[in-house]
């Protein structure tokens, strides 16, 4: 144990005037970007980024660059992580950055660091919508003009932030990165994309890009030889053998001769299919599974296997990995989430076209997730004649019925309605321009059209205003009344699980991921660092009781605001009932507990959803208390 006093190094950014101050707080008071960015964030509303206290090691997965604030899309404290970019972060000499207060004009952030010497900070103002059009666009032209204009004053290759329209015009706008090799830029992006920080990067700071690097080299945490000693006493195999067996799905899975989030999920799917805009779980079992059958497995799926995982085209996030979990096929990066709301939720089953689509989104700089299911929704919309293409700003309605469904051509279709949806969505004179949300854009609509409209759209409520399109996962908990919601602090498995006692498991999910949030770990990593962390941390810092008390505390104040609001569209509740009815009908579950639940939804749906939403919340609650019975 090493008995030095250890701190976290925060560089304070007032953005209103470019000044800014190092602060430091003492490890075991704080541990990380989470638990000291929440104390930022309500102390003065600031945006904070940065590793965690293993950033540079030899641990893999260890340089997770993490964004925390209050997220202009939920409306409460947020954590959203981007993988890989905090190894050149790393490279400050700093654990975190948090900016307060608005720049007068839009403008890049320069930061570099040249040995022992001071920290260089440049605010330079930028006209971000002329400097969209160029080159490829949107968030790229914002990487490409920070490296032409700073690239060269750095002696080892920089790292850029970026945002791109859709932080301008919507709430839901992300942060995109994408690693330098010899000064030029990978295809290789990577997202800190929920809860729209990229929106408030923007729109609360004026900041439109970040780049920073330097050659500030911390020793610590390098030795392999003792960290193989860690994992060899916990697991009885050296280090990257058990990452190795821990990273299985994400690189590739021979049980399923697949790989990544894409690959594997899609291959067990079956009968779980979500498409259509979430219609898919009306349908019978067999009928679901023989749209996996045609259009995942035979098409989707196949395609993605024969260009990407048989020639092997993955890569790593920007720091090495056993996981090479990011599956490329040419410019275009393959993940099951954004592949599956801008994929078969939106009625596009063909890689061409989902390319299409997933590209433009990025491009303009939206959170995929959420606006996949925004589009999604607003499909369906049109489809069922509740809104016209000319109030869209569209000529078209999408190709969703099955019979006759051409795999090829009917996609393209649907993902080039969906390209043109996003461009009214990011146009000044647009007819989707949702500046406070696509909740409250649905709410105005159903006030005028009736509420069958926000009955289609799948969303997570919070507070007023906050919403988040939930994880793609046919399971109640991505339902949970949690106080984060759309990232993993929930449990998300497909067994049936009664809701208070639900509610409790996504209570023990959040502590885990906080903890390796925290530490600035990536959960693709979890398998052993969820265990073993806190048994580094107290190797290095002696400080794993307060580690762990911390995270509890941090759940427990994460907790303490917690606004979630009932459900508000009926599909909510139907794809929790379809969900118990399936769990009967289809996998055969013998529960007295589920029968009752699936006859209290068959009496009254309304009531029913109400009594399982609120037993989640109870369950939630009484495991987050910092001091329970």
């Amino acid at each position: 144990m090493n008995s030095q006093v250890h701190t976290l190094k925060v560089l304070m950014l007032d953005a209103s005037s470019a000044f800014y101050r190092m602060r430091r707080y003492r490890v075991g008071d704080f541990f990380g970007p989470v638990d000291l960015g929440i104390h930022l964030a309500h102390k003065h509303n600031g945006l904070t980024i940065g590793g965690g206290l293993l950033a540079g090691s030899v641990l893999p997965g260890s340089n997770r660059l993490v964004f925390c604030g209050i997220s202009p899309c939920w409306h409460g404290f947020y954590v959203s992580t981007m993988g890989g970019a905090a190894l050149v972060f790393d490279n400050l000499g700093i654990n975190l950055l948090t900016i307060i207060n608005k720049a007068a004009q839009p403008s890049l952030l320069y930061l570099n660091r040249t040995h022992g010497e001071e920290i260089e900070v440049e605010l330079v103002p930028a006209a971000p919508e002329r400097l969209w059009q160029q080159g490829r666009g949107g968030v790229y032209a914002v990487m490409a003009q920070a490296l032409s204009q700073f690239g060269g004053r750095y002696a080892h290759d920089p790292r850029v932030l970026a945002v791109g329209p859709a932080a301008l015009y919507s709430d839901m706008g992300a942060v995109a990165s994408a690693p330098v090799r010899k000064g030029e830029l990978t295809h290789v992006d990577t997202w800190a994309g929920r809860g729209g920080f990229g929106s408030k990067l923007l729109k609360e700071h004026g900041i439109v890009g970040i780049i920073y690097g330097g050659t500030h080299l911390d020793q610590d945490f390098t030795d392999r030889t003792v960290a193989d000693q860690w994992f060899q006493d916990k697991y009885n195999q050296r280090m990257a053998a058990k990452d190795l067996e821990a990273t299985t799905k994400y690189r590739y899975d021979p049980k399923f001769n697949t790989g990544g989030t894409f690959g594997v999920n899609y291959a067990t799917m079956e009968g779980n299919i979500l498409a259509f805009n979430y219609q898919t779980i009306h349908w019978s079992e067999a009928q679901r599974r023989d749209l996996h059958q045609r259009f995942i497995l035979e098409h989707y799926l196949k395609q993605f296997n024969e260009e990407t995982i048989v020639p092997k085209q993955q890569r790593n996030c920007g720091e090495p990995c056993a996981a090479v979990c990011k599956k490329m096929h040419g410019s275009f990066k393959k993940d099951y989430e954004p592949y599956q709301t801008m994929g078969p939720l939106c009625g596009i089953f063909d890689q061409r076209a989902a390319e299409q689509l997933n590209q433009h989104a990025d491009m303009l700089g939206f959170d995929a997730i959420s606006v996949g299911g925004v589009l999604a929704w607003l499909m369906e919309c049109l489809q069922a004649g509740l809104v016209t293409p000319g109030e869209l700003g569209v000529t078209q309605t999408p190709r969703w019925t099955l019979e006759g469904f051409d795999v090829v051509a009917d996609s393209r279709h649907n993902a080039t309605l969906g390209m043109a949806l996003l461009d009214q969505m990011v146009h000044p004179e647009g007819k989707l321009r949702m500046p406070f949300g696509a909740r409250k854009w649905a709410r105005r609509l159903a006030r005028e059209r009736g509420k069958a409209v926000l009955d289609r759209f799948v969303f997570n409520a919070f507070a007023r205003q906050g919403w988040m399109v939930p994880n793609q996962y046919w399971s109640p908990g991505v339902l949970a009344p949690m106080a984060i919601m759309g990232k993993y602090y929930m449990h998300y498995g497909r067994d049936f699980v009664p809701p208070r006692r639900l509610g409790q498991l996504c209570a023990q999910r959040m502590q885990k991921e906080l903890l390796i949030d925290n530490l600035g770990v990536c959960r693709f990593h979890r398998a052993w660092a969820e265990d073993l962390l806190p048994e580094i941390v107290e190797q290095i810092f002696g400080q794993k009781e307060a580690l762990l008390q911390a995270m509890a505390r941090t759940a427990s104040r994460i907790n303490s605001r917690n606004a979630s609001i009932f459900w508000e569209s009926a599909r909510n509740a139907d794809l929790v009932f379809t969900f118990l009815k399936n769990k009967k009908a289809v996998d055969g579950v013998q529960d007295p507990e589920l029968d009752q639940w699936i006859a209290r939804f068959e009496q009254d749906r309304s009531a029913a959803a109400f009594d399982f939403w609120y037993d989640m919340h109870k369950g939630i609650h009484e495991s987050l208390r910092e001091f329970p019975d």
